[in-house]
């Protein structure tokens, strides 16, 4: 037989033998954040009927969401315990799970590499004696006074409710604050790993002090860890921040500033590429093309609500009455222009579409290569129409981008969520009306579902004027972006006193779908990176062709070459260096140039080409027009 005692004084007894790792938590009433771990043996499902019947607990095991959280949460605290012993001026702040396993958000000088080798290897040391973690209740005085001397700790406490008892988890001579719950003791935690280093900011504020993050990973067994530090190594050769910096797609600099990337010649190639594709593209759907300013005066944010919801997130100049702001978006510009002259209700829908440079003062730490920026190209679009055109302009929205998505091979990367506004926080995050809220979603909802979308619906993610259908993506870590979004806005059109007469002479409001098409262009060259690993196909490739000379002889065929291709509208360089073939071959490859070509006397002579690809297959000897042909017809398909 085994007692298992609950915080609560509660006594549970079990006939059968325990033995084997699961988790356990007990949720009765008022006990719905307690946990404990227990041990269960080959007729798990027995006793975990046994369990739920005789005392409302649940096994938890590491394929569910919430047993992979305990379990890494318990390995964070094993983490911070061996940094108190090996570091013990180091001041320990916050400790969650993401999704790429945990962290540990530290006040200490910067660690090293080296540094992780050996807390890893106290790590180890700690879970050998299997120590138990071990929850206590405090009062808030209690907690005061235990961890008096770490401030930031002190801001957390002092940030709960009075009445509240707080909780604290021990292990050995370790603790911290913690709701918990956690596994029985350290030696369940069986396989792990430290990641990586990096710089935060105390609560992600760059005004705070700057602390010391460490990442962790960690699994049941050391089988599922080789695996993902496999995948992890996978994912790094895919990574856009260093792929791209490798082919000279984008750089940075400190003296630009973060968040401000610089498109090279080869990145800045396919972003034109896409820009004129996807311009041409809305061009045949009826989209007429704007130019708007990048920034405005206050005023123009005052009344569309962005100075009262989103004020913190733009780049300001000046002060007092002169306030300008840089955009963050382009719809009030485009309203204006609406505004600029009366609309029929024939004239609707009016559809207009801008590629608009916008600037978002993004934290610091939040800045990531091309997918976290503060100064990004949106392909950004807004229709104007009467609510019974409202459907059908949504749906084509949708149906433009499946088409781009299709086009680009990234359909099967992305999933659509439905982003609702929270109720509960209507008077701060969101526009303050309940009715149009609920009307406008149900109306979301009912073109989503004829479109039979698959989508997922979240609460409070919604824009503050409107629903919206977000478009998502995960890079190659696991981390989820919204790639682009479809809004409905009930608001500003009254905002921006925006009407049509109607066909019985009456004034109206008209409806406004805001949306993109391809995205956030940096962003979605990131995921391209990232889908492709650099191989861009034929049409998005910023060099198409390159053309490699056996020797001195053979340049000036090669340079008539180089100008038939350019005629041609192909984008082709020329590699004549007094290097061997071999190597030239080699670099062309890693440069992951679609078709490399070799020209020596045969080719001269024949006026020839002989072909191979980045991927080394060999296509041999071909007349010049009937390649140009066929580079011609691969690009005009897309494939």
């Amino acid at each position: 037989m085994i007692k298992i005692t609950f915080p609560d004084g509660s006594i549970h007894e079990f006939e059968k033998e325990v033995t084997g790792l699961d988790i356990a938590k007990h949720i009765s009433e008022g006990l719905a954040n307690v946990a404990i771990a227990i041990e269960v043996n080959s007729q798990l499902k027995d006793l975990n009927t046994k369990i739920t019947q005789d005392s409302n607990i649940k096994i938890i095991t590491f394929k569910d969401k919430e047993g992979v959280e305990i379990f890494r949460h318990s390995t964070a605290h094993l983490m911070a315990q061996a940094i108190t012993i090996l570091y013990p001026y180091a001041k320990l702040t916050i400790g969650p799970i993401v999704d790429e396993g945990f962290y540990y958000d530290i006040d200490h000088e910067p660690f090293k590499p080296e540094d992780l080798e050996k807390i890893e290897q106290k790590m180890k040391e700690l879970r050998s004696e299997k120590i138990p973690f071990e929850r206590i209740e405090l009062s808030k005085e209690k907690a005061l006074e235990m961890f008096k001397d770490n401030d930031f700790k002190l801001e957390m406490i002092n940030e709960l409710p009075e009445t509240e008892p707080i909780s604290i988890y021990k292990q050995g001579e370790f603790v911290d604050l913690c709701r918990g719950p956690h596994v029985l003791h350290t030696g369940k935690i069986k396989s792990f790993k430290l990641t990586k280093i990096a710089g935060a900011y105390w609560r992600g504020d760059a005004k705070n002090k700057q602390l010391q993050r460490i990442y962790g990973i960690s699994f049941p067994d050391k089988k599922e860890l080789k695996q993902y530090l496999h995948l992890r190594e996978e994912a790094e050769k895919r990574d856009h921040n260093k792929v791209g910096r490798q082919m000279e797609l984008f750089t940075s600099s400190d003296i630009v500033g973060q968040g401000l990337p610089l498109l090279m010649p080869k990145g800045a190639k396919i972003v034109q590429i896409l820009q004129r594709w996807i311009e041409d593209e809305e061009e045949k759907r009826g989209y007429q093309l704007t130019k708007t300013p990048f920034m405005a005066k206050s005023d123009l944010y005052k009344v569309s609500g962005h100075w009262d919801h989103y004020k913190d997130g733009m780049f300001q100049i000046g002060s007092g009455e002169n306030v300008l702001a840089l955009r963050p978006m382009t719809c009030p510009f485009q309203f204006i222009i609406y505004n600029a002259k009366s609309h029929s209700y024939r004239d609707l829908p009016v559809r207009y579409n801008e590629t608009s440079p916008l600037f978002r003062n993004e934290d610091s730490g939040e800045m990531h290569g091309l997918t976290r920026v503060r100064q990004f190209t949106l392909a950004e679009g807004h229709i104007i129409c009467r609510p019974d055109q409202l459907a059908y302009e949504f749906k084509e929205v949708v149906k433009l981008v499946e088409y781009i998505m299709k086009t680009l091979k990234i359909e099967n990367e992305i999933w659509y969520r439905f982003s609702k506004w929270d109720p509960n926080n209507k008077k701060g995050k969101y526009i303050d009306n309940t009715a149009a809220w609920e009307g406008s979603q149900k109306a979301m909802k009912e073109i989503l579902d004829e479109l039979k979308l698959n989508y997922v619906e979240v609460e409070g993610e919604a824009a503050f004027y409107g629903p919206k259908l977000d478009i998502q993506a995960k890079n190659v870590h696991g981390k989820e972006d919204t790639l682009i979004t479809i809004q409905i806005d009930f608001a500003l059109p009254e905002r921006f006193d925006m009407t049509y007469v109607d066909s019985d002479g009456s004034k109206k409001r008209p409806m406004v779908v805001h949306r993109s098409s391809i995205g956030c262009y940096e962003r979605t060259l990131a995921l391209l990176i990232e889908h492709y690993a650099g191989k861009f196909p034929l049409w998005l490739s910023p060099v198409q062709v390159k053309i490699l000379t056996v020797a001195d002889r053979h340049v000036e065929y090669a340079e008539k070459l180089k100008q038939q291709f350019q005629t041609e509208g192909l984008r082709v360089e020329l590699d004549h260096r007094a290097e061997s073939i071999p190597k030239k071959v080699r670099e062309a490859q890693l440069e992951q140039v679609n078709y490399i070509l070799v020209v020596g006397d045969k080719e001269l002579e024949n006026n020839t080409v002989n072909i191979r690809t980045r991927d080394n297959q060999v296509h041999g000897e071909k007349p010049v027009d009937k390649f140009i042909e066929e580079l011609t017809e691969e690009i005009k398909e897309r494939k």
